[in-house]
């Protein structure tokens, strides 16, 4: 069974990264970033989990499928990818910790994932999300 999630959501070297926070805390401009820098489109502001063989997979949601909000700009079409499964949530916080010796644990549709805090103000919010995944996501089976 399938659940729409509030969240951003890309790929990156086939792995489904969800970007958290509050509104306006810059989700979208670091899914943004992070497709510049060659990652995938999965979900803007949601994105459709599934339980699968143990395993989290995100796909677009069907409403907004294709969609990103840049802000300034409008709503654009983007290309976008299916059935990544989840390797790491990132959640944008100003109050996150400095330095981070192991991943916090996170769970989303009942499986155990992950999660970073990012501060959000950094200009090289892109590169350090990367190195997150690098870092602490999951492996792709």
């Amino acid at each position: 069974m399938s659940q729409l999630h509030q969240a951003n959501c890309i790929a990156i070297q086939g792995r489904a990264v969800l970007i958290e926070g509050p509104p306006g805390s810059g989700k979208s401009s670091l899914a943004l970033a992070l497709i510049d820098r060659g990652a995938q489109l999965v979900g803007d502001d949601g994105v459709t989990l599934i339980h699968r063989a143990g395993q989290l997979i995100a796909s677009p949601p069907p409403h907004t499928a294709g969609l990103i909000e840049v802000r300034n700009v409008g709503l654009l079409p983007f290309p976008t990818v299916h059935d990544r499964p989840v390797a790491l949530v990132l959640t944008l916080d100003p109050d996150a910790p400095r330095f981070v010796e192991q991943a916090e644990q996170a769970e989303r549709a009942g499986v155990a994932l992950p999660l970073v805090r990012l501060w959000p103000d950094s200009p090289v919010l892109a590169l350090r999300a990367e190195l997150a995944l690098d870092r602490h996501g999951l492996i792709a089976d």
